[in-house]
C-alpha cells in the first residue's frame, strides 16, 4: 500500500524534529532519564560507601532498646522502651508545641494587626514597633534570650513566685494544679475525636444548614455533644482521676503539672515571632476590603467593632487564609530549633538515635517524613477551609 505524496509528507512532518510537540516530549524524556540516572548513582554510591564502612541499612534498629531518658513526654516512656517509642514521643512533643503555637500566634497576631490599624496613634505605633522588632531579630536569638531569662532570672523552687494559689513560677518552669490519674490512651482518643469533628464540621460547612437550624448552630451543638461524650468517657475510664496540687518537697515541686523552661521558652519564642508576621497578614487582609464597606456598616448604625467582626473580617478571610497557611507551616518547621535549647522534639530525639545507632540516613528520612506529613496535613485542612469560604462564581 502506498500513500500519496502529500499524505506521506504530512505523516513524516508530525514526527519530525521540527514539530514542537515532538521536541517537547524528547526534552522531557531526556530530563526524566537524567534524573533517574542521578538518583541511581546517588543510591548506589551511598550503599557502596556504607558497605565499605560495615554500616547496616534498614529500619530494624527501631525495635531495639533506646536506653536514654527523655525529659518530658506526653505518653508513658522509659529508657527500656524502643527507639520507635522514643521517636513517637518526639513527634508528639513537636505536635504539642506546634498546635499551641498556632492557636496563640493567631490570637496574638490578630490583635496586633487590628491594633496597627487603630485610630489611636500611640497604640498603632506600639503595634508597629513590635512587628518591626520581632520580625528583624532571628528566631534562634530570641529563643536563647527567653531561655536565659527563664533559667537565670527566676528564683529557685524554694523561693518560687506564687501569683495565684497553687501556681508557682521558678527557674524549673511554671507549675500548676493538674488532673492526675487520667488514662492516657483514652485522653488522646477523646482529643482525636474532638479534632476530627472540627475538621469534618469545617469541611461540611454550609451543607449542614437545614430549614430548622443554621449551619453554625448545628456545628456548635455537635461540638458540645462531642466534648460532653469525650469528657464522660475519659472520667469513666480513669478510676484514679483526682486534682493534683503541687507541693514543695526537697529541691523541687511534687504533684501538679510543670511546663519546663525549655518548652516555655520555645513556645514563647515561636508565638511572639510568628505573631508579628500574622499581624501583617491580618492587617493586609483588612485593608483589602473597600472603605465603602466601613461606611455602609456605619450607615446601618453599627459600631466600628461590629462592622469589623460582621462585615470586614468575613470578607478579609479570603485574603488572609492563604498566607496564614504559610505562617502555620513556618511555625511548625521553626519548632525544629528546639534542639538548640534542649527541648526533646523529633529532631533532638532523632539526633540522639542516629548518634547511638549510626543510622544517619534512616534518621534523616524519619525527620523528613514527620515534617512532610505534618505540613501536608496543615495545608490540606487550610485548603479545605479556604475553598469553603471562597466566593462561588456561577
Amino acid at each position: 500500500m502506498t500513500f500519496p505524496a502529500n499524505r506521506r509528507s504530512s505523516h513524516f512532518a508530525r514526527w519530525s524534529w521540527r514539530n514542537a510537540r515532538v521536541r517537547a516530549w524528547i526534552y522531557q524524556l531526556a530530563m526524566l532519564l537524567g534524573i533517574g540516572l542521578l538518583v541511581y548513582w546517588l543510591v548506589d554510591n551511598t550503599l557502596v560507601n556504607l558497605a565499605a564502612r560495615n554500616i547496616s541499612t534498614g529500619f530494624g534498629f527501631l525495635e531495639r532498646e533506646a536506653g536514654f531518658a527523655i525529659s518530658e513526654s506526653p505518653v508513658a516512656y522509659r529508657p527500656a522502651d524502643s527507639y520507635a517509642r522514643a521517636l513517637w514521643v518526639g513527634i508528639l512533643n513537636t505536635l504539642k508545641v506546634a498546635a499551641l503555637g498556632v492557636v496563640l500566634a493567631t490570637l496574638l497576631g490578630s490583635l496586633i494587626g487590628i491594633a496597627r490599624l487603630s485610630g489611636n496613634r500611640l497604640l498603632a505605633a506600639v503595634a508597629t514597633a513590635y512587628i518591626e522588632v520581632m520580625r528583624n531579630i532571628p528566631l534562634l536569638l530570641q529563643l536563647f534570650f527567653w531561655y536565659a531569662l527563664i533559667t537565670q532570672s527566676l528564683p529557685s523552687p524554694r523561693l518560687a513566685l506564687e501569683p495565684m494559689s497553687g501556681v508557682f513560677l521558678s527557674n524549673r518552669g511554671l507549675t500548676v494544679p493538674w488532673l492526675s490519674g487520667v488514662n492516657g490512651s483514652v485522653f488522646w482518643l477523646a482529643l482525636f475525636a474532638v479534632v476530627l469533628y472540627l475538621i469534618v464540621a469545617v469541611c461540611l460547612g454550609r451543607k449542614a444548614k437545614t430549614a430548622y437550624l443554621p449551619g453554625k448552630a448545628w456545628a456548635l451543638m455537635g461540638l458540645l455533644f462531642v466534648l460532653a461524650v469525650s469528657f464522660a468517657i475519659t472520667i469513666t475510664l480513669s478510676p484514679g482521676l483526682h486534682l493534683s496540687v503541687p507541693e514543695l518537697k526537697g529541691f523541687n515541686f511534687a504533684g501538679g503539672a510543670t511546663l519546663s523552661p525549655e518548652f516555655t521558652a520555645l513556645l514563647l519564642g515561636l508565638v511572639l515571632y510568628t505573631a508579628a508576621f500574622v499581624a501583617e497578614v491580618v492587617r493586609s487582609g483588612i485593608q483589602s476590603v473597600g472603605a465603602g464597606q466601613w461606611q455602609a456598616g456605619r450607615a446601618l448604625g453599627l459600631r466600628d467593632g461590629q462592622v469589623l467582626l460582621r462585615i470586614i473580617l468575613p470578607q478579609a478571610l479570603r485574603v488572609i487564609v492563604p498566607p496564614m497557611t504559610s505562617q502555620y507551616l513556618n511555625l511548625t518547621k521553626n519548632s525544629s530549633l528546639a534542639v538548640a535549647i534542649g527541648y526533646p522534639d523529633i529532631v533532638s530525639i532523632a539526633n540522639t538515635t542516629l548518634n547511638q545507632t549510626g543510622q544517619a540516613i534512616e534518621g534523616v528520612l524519619i525527620i523528613m517524613a514527620a515534617y512532610l506529613t505534618v505540613s501536608l496535613s496543615i495545608s490540606a485542612v487550610m485548603n479545605l477551609y479556604n475553598r469553603r469560604i471562597a466566593l462561588k462564581e456561577r
